[in-house]
């Protein structure tokens, strides 16, 4: 499965961004293998609408599951109707994250 986790920068040793829809980059990690890769988020400096779009580019990479720290109800909307999970409680840095997520340490949000 592809895990995205919103990142300050662009690899996995990267700190968490709480920022969904304007984090700098997306780190998406592959579960088994913990292979990755970055993408600059382009929505960052959207003036708006900027959940929507994060959460298409996510959609578009294929990801499973989203951690993060805050998300939209935009965003939300976007991420559910792709059948994309969406977790929150990670610390650390994007493979910190990723451990967490598979552990089964953290929350699911949009649950609203």
């Amino acid at each position: 499965m592809k895990i995205c986790v919103t990142a300050a920068g662009p690899d996995i040793d990267a700190a968490i961004d709480p920022k969904f829809g304007r984090c700098p980059y997306f780190v998406i990690v592959d579960s088994e293998t913990m292979e990755y890769e970055a993408v600059q988020n382009s929505s960052m400096d959207a003036s708006s609408g900027a959940g929507i779009q994060a959460a298409q580019t996510v959609s578009g990479k294929g990801a499973g599951v989203v951690i993060t720290g805050h998300l939209g109800p935009n965003a939300v909307q976007t991420l559910t109707a792709a059948g994309i999970k969406m977790m929150t409680g990670a610390s650390g840095t994007v493979r910190d994250a990723a451990q967490q997520y598979m552990n089964g340490e953290l929350s699911e949000a949009g649950m609203a």
